[in-house]
């Protein structure tokens, strides 16, 4: 018959006191008055303050200031009999080294104590910010070669188009060389093949964008009047009026952000490049299609040229008034936001008459 295994010799208080000396991690007792009441040497190590300094000062006094208030509100909970799990605070060092710590905290309510271990993550959290940067750079990067790609495959196709026009202009009856007529062949079969190509890269950009971009049913007039909060004193110092007309309808399917974008840029434009001595004017309605829904936003402004900038208004950086705030990113926003979602820009303006954009969105 098998002897019952011996049991351990109960462990005495030095080896408690042993294993609370040479953790590595931090191991200390805390009262609900917010002192320290016990720290193992690892506290005082990493943080660098003496222990008299740690257990006479408020625990407060070493918490970073952005956390203390959150901080305090977890020690709520804990005061009130309940356990705190892998709670993430910064420390400051007495050099000033920020310093993250990750606690587990266990009250015990008729001592009015916490018995806490915290470990030192802030390695991680330096790893953690690095790969953010990182991956905010790759998605900045990334955004910007499928806007470039979407923007040549897209301008690409009015040249080519017009290029296919000429051939259907083009009476071949005439030319009686065959080599030429080859020639000509060939040509327009490279043509209709790059239409074909560019045509099929700007589909998959645009599928791409409407399975990324979120878009919901928006009131118009709600994300204006947020706009025009938000513009509020440059509106009152302009002394700019208003004429809204939503009746037609209300809403648009669009991104929010976007949508927001596209007020803010044209209502500071139509102020910003106001008829001097005017008070800018701006109209802005709805207009319901069987498959879009269209916003008409005009203004009395200096306008454009467009016989003389012919189709550079909606390209980076392209400035037309001498304006010190100009720097031609607005109306670029705009058209790309709106045609990579499926819809459409059209502007139709004269010098000092004003300028009005046709924005079409897809019901």
């Amino acid at each position: 018959m098998n002897e019952p295994p011996t049991l351990p010799e109960p462990r005495t208080s030095f080896d408690k006191d042993l294993f609370f000396r040479n953790s590595a991690d931090l191991l200390c007792i805390a009262g609900f008055d917010g002192y320290f009441k016990d720290i193992n040497p690892a506290v005082s190590n990493l943080l660098g303050y003496t222990e008299h300094e740690l257990l006479t000062s408020p625990i407060d006094t070493f918490i970073h200031p952005e956390d203390r208030d959150v901080t305090r509100q977890y020690r709520d909970k804990l005061k009130n009999n309940k356990p705190l799990l892998d709670y993430e605070n910064r420390y400051v060092t007495k050099n000033g080294e920020v310093i993250w710590l990750s606690w587990t905290s266990i009250p015990r309510y008729e001592e009015k104590l916490v018995y806490a271990i915290a470990k030192n993550i802030t390695h991680l959290k330096l790893l953690e910010r690095d790969r953010n940067v990182l991956i905010a750079n790759l998605t900045k990067v990334n955004r910007e070669l499928k806007q470039l790609t979407y923007t040549t495959s897209h301008d690409l196709r009015s040249p080519v188009s017009n290029l296919l026009s000429v051939f259907d202009l083009m009476d071949i009856s005439k030319i009686t060389d065959g080599e030429t007529l080859l020639f000509l062949d060939i040509l327009k079969s490279a043509a209709e093949s790059l239409k074909s190509t560019l045509d099929h890269y700007v589909d998959i950009l645009l599928q791409k964008d409407l399975l990324t971009v979120k878009i919901e049913e928006l009131d118009v007039e709600h994300s204006l009047n947020k706009v025009r909060s938000s513009l509020e004193s440059l509106i009152q110092n302009s002394k700019a009026i208003f004429h809204i007309d939503f009746s037609e309808n209300r809403t648009v399917k669009y991104n929010q952000e976007y949508l927001e974008s596209t007020f803010l840029n044209l209502i500071t434009n139509s102020i910003k490049y106001a008829i001097p001595g005017r008070n800018p004017e701006i109209f802005i309605k709805s207009i319901r299609n069987a498959k879009t829904t269209q916003l008409i936003f005009s203004d009395q402004g200096l306008g454009f040229d467009l016989g003389a900038i012919n189709d550079k208004v909606f390209q980076l950086n392209q400035t037309f008034h001498n304006h010190a705030d100009g720097k031609g990113i607005g109306l670029y926003l705009i058209y790309n936001q709106i045609t990579s979602l499926g819809g459409s820009v059209l502007l139709e303006s004269k010098p000092n008459e004003g300028a009005r954009f046709t924005l079409t969105f897809k019901n």
